[in-house]
């Protein structure tokens, strides 16, 4: 079991306690139990990739939850299945890779959604994680599972239903699709990755597919051609950006949307991409991957202000991105060059959002921290 402690404020000390009355406050950085206890949020250790140690922040319920079990269904008389759903769904957290940051709740109504064979949308903005999310969930449930890409679809018709072909020994022929033989495959999970960007008529096809009272494809829309029934247990994981701010997004059909489950992911905040960073990347200087967060959590803010100097912020893809030039032997300077300023428009001079972007590289190059860089104040602990 991994250790959680809570974080408590004496006098000018945060000390850490883990369940047993045992004190950890010296393994942990005095940035990072602050900013727990600000939060009221627990601190879980975990191990990255080289076998390093660290903390992440994590729901203070984990923390109270303790050694005791996770859900306790003794005082609920549930049938011994319900039972098991239960103990499932309330004990997954445990199945999510640490390399996907997502809170407990929402990993939990992902797990239940597909356990109860709802059709599942993963919405977000770009970068955020929503096909890793579903992939994990993939890996979590240990099902027989289908890749499709929508966004990608030139031809719906023949991505989701099939093919007519034509050869000098067999005449013509319809051949059928992998999507086909996808939604026969009993208990499968097909994953219907950049929905939001898929051709209308795709969306057209889908809709008998996901409808709980349907759930059949039609090979042809003429009257009295065959249909195929979806296969028992089939759950559907489709990932969409949605707003404005996404070119090639359609706006998705309203009827279409709502059969679905919808499991909005979360922005990560800079001390979660930090996590994920020092986490993906362990070798790396932890003062580089603070920066690159920190640079991206800044363009986000910005994004969002009525006043801000750039109208999108930078991804958590493009940090992770960053990240790997860095570990790869690039500099900052040349990893931002080739990541993230291209992302930035250069009109306007001095005003442009990639100056203001690039303003903000430079300043930690200069500077050398990423404190200096945000002008955070210096923390120290009275030790007295």
């Amino acid at each position: 079991m991994s250790l959680i402690v809570k974080i408590e404020k004496s006098g000018n000390r945060y000390n850490a306690w883990d369940n047993d009355g045992n004190k950890h406050t010296s393994s942990i950085s005095i940035s990072a139990r602050k900013r727990a206890h600000a939060k009221g949020m627990a601190l879980e250790q975990r191990v990255n990739k080289s076998g390093k140690n660290y903390w992440w922040v994590v729901p203070m319920s984990e923390f109270e939850a303790g050694s005791a079990p996770i859900f306790d269904t003794s005082s609920v008389e549930v049938p011994s299945d319900h039972a098991e759903v239960l103990n499932f769904i309330h004990s997954s957290y445990k199945l999510k890779p640490q390399g996907l940051v997502m809170k407990e709740l929402k990993w939990k109504y992902l797990i239940r959604s597909a356990v109860r064979g709802k059709n599942i949308l993963m919405t977000g903005p770009a970068g955020c994680g929503k096909t890793m999310a579903a992939k994990s969930l993939v890996n979590s449930l240990d099902r027989p599972d289908f890749y499709f890409n929508m966004g990608s679809t030139q031809d719906p018709r023949a991505t989701l239903i099939g093919n007519v072909h034509f050869e000098k020994s067999k005449g013509t022929y319809f051949s059928e699709s992998l999507f086909v033989k996808a939604i026969q495959t009993p208990n499968a999970v097909i994953l219907l990755d950049e929905l939001s960007r898929a051709h209308p008529d795709a969306w057209n096809i889908l809709m008998t597919v996901l409808d709980q009272g349907q759930r059949y494809l039609r090979l042809d829309e003429a009257s009295g051609q065959e249909t195929i029934p979806v296969a028992e247990g089939v759950t559907f994981v489709a990932t969409a950006n949605i707003g404005n701010e996404y070119t090639s997004t359609r706006v998705m059909d309203k009827a279409l949307m709502d059969r679905f489950t919808i499991v909005e992911m979360d922005v990560l905040t800079d001390e979660e991409e930090f996590g994920l960073l020092n986490y993906m990347f362990p070798h790396v200087e932890p003062d580089l991957m603070k920066a690159i967060a920190e640079i991206a959590h800044t363009t986000r803010m910005e994004s969002k202000s009525d006043s801000g100097k750039v109208s999108a912020g930078v991804s958590t893809r493009t940090s992770v991105e960053m990240a790997g030039l860095i570990y790869d032997g690039f500099g900052i300077d040349e990893a931002a060059e080739v990541s993230i300023y291209p992302q930035f428009a250069d009109d306007g001079g001095m005003d442009s959002e990639r100056t203001f972007v690039k303003q903000l590289v430079q300043k930690y190059i200069n500077d050398g921290s990423a404190e200096d860089l945000f002008n955070v104040e210096d923390e120290s602990e009275n030790m007295s």
